[in-house]
């Protein structure tokens, strides 16, 4: 098939995508990406324990055979392959957002199998970031909630030149350390990332096809990741067959990142969404700073939520059910309001995080 342009009828502006490809064979890529998660899931139950990529139950006391794992990197290669088969020919900054996951993957698939440092791990976190905004995926401006504007500023802060531009960095860098590190931290429960994530690339995928935001592109890489999340949570829903390991969460987390940048900043969105382990995460650093511990350092003390009500007598799918209904409801909200509003759904939001935390912690 001959390269060309994307004309009428096709998904997407020009350039978006390598062929002209119908709407209708575009929208289906994402089920056949969904089913062909599927059918790597099926081969890696038999596959993965012939080649010893299984995981080590009596590390964490348990009595249960070991299961396929970290079958994270069955999502990143599907992605990746479908990315390149429908997207252009590598450009700078598509070049810039491979090279990440691939980085990301690496480094978590190598920890999977054998826990690295947790230095190293940020390290290698912070050199992904560096690749995104060098790659020119960074946030250049940051929504004004308030009407009439802050300090003589519009609508938005512009952070892409001049003095801003350092702020630009420091957001993106904080935003994807963020968004990659709370996902694995709220890993706790096999198939609840698979869950959240799932939510939140729905979420996206429709917010960019609405009629206020018209962002095919973005839809089309939304839907094609929730198509790998919900595939991958067959397998990892309790009782899991599965384990997908650093490799999965964290490439989940990194593309909800990456995506909200993406497209233009749809950062209150993704918080809405993954509210639950976002939240939750800054709470167990704080109380770990206050214990004079390090952020990235975990004791028996300062669980998530998911182990304090795991030991309150919740059962697995009770909490992922819990965590799956708040970050759809807000999530759903979050397609019909403003910036404002949003901000307003944040702080009632973070006052039920308040509030669980509270009943988890008696």
């Amino acid at each position: 098939m001959k390269r060309t342009e994307v004309t009428k009828g096709t998904l997407g502006p020009v350039g978006h995508f390598r062929y002209a490809f119908p709407v209708s064979v575009l929208l289906a890529f994402p089920l056949v990406a969904f089913f062909a998660t599927v059918v790597l899931h099926v081969a890696a139950l038999k596959v993965f324990p012939r080649i010893g990529l299984v995981d080590f139950p009596k590390r964490y006391g348990l009595t249960r055979a070991p299961i396929p794992y970290p079958t994270g990197i069955l999502c990143v290669v599907v992605f990746l392959a479908f990315t390149y088969l429908t997207l252009p020919v590598l450009t700078f900054r598509m070049a810039g957002v491979f090279l990440a996951i691939g980085l990301l993957a690496a480094v978590c698939f190598v920890d999977d199998r054998t826990p690295l440092s947790p230095l190293l791990r940020i390290a290698a976190q912070l050199a992904v970031a560096a690749i995104l905004i060098f790659s020119s995926v960074r946030i250049d401006a940051v929504t004004n909630p308030l009407p009439g504007g802050v300090f003589g500023v519009g609508t938005s802060i512009v952070l892409s030149g001049g003095w801003p531009y350092a702020l630009s960095i420091v957001f993106t860098v904080l935003w994807i350390l963020f968004t990659v590190n709370a996902l694995n931290w709220f890993d706790g429960i096999p198939g609840q990332v698979s869950t959240l994530s799932t939510i939140a690339f729905l979420t996206i995928g429709f917010l960019a096809l609405s009629d206020r935001v018209q962002q095919p592109w973005i839809a089309y890489l939304a839907f094609l990741l929730a198509a790998t999340s919900g595939a991958a949570l067959l397998f990892d829903f309790p009782p899991s067959r599965v384990l997908m390991g650093d490799t999965g969460s964290m490439f989940f987390g990194l593309m909800i990142g990456v995506l909200t940048i993406y497209a233009g900043g749809k950062v209150a969105t993704a918080f809405l969404v993954l509210g639950v382990p976002l939240i939750d995460s800054l709470f167990v650093v704080i109380r770990r700073l206050r214990r004079g511990h390090a952020p990235w350092k975990g004791d028996v003390t300062d669980q998530h939520l998911h182990h304090r009500l795991l030991k309150k007598g919740w059962s697995p799918r009770q909490v992922i059910a819990l965590t799956a209904s708040i970050g759809a409801l807000f999530g759903i909200t979050a397609l019909f309001l403003d910036t404002w509003e949003k901000v307003a759904a944040g702080v009632v939001l973070f006052l039920v995080m308040l509030g669980l935390s509270w009943y988890s912690g008696k």
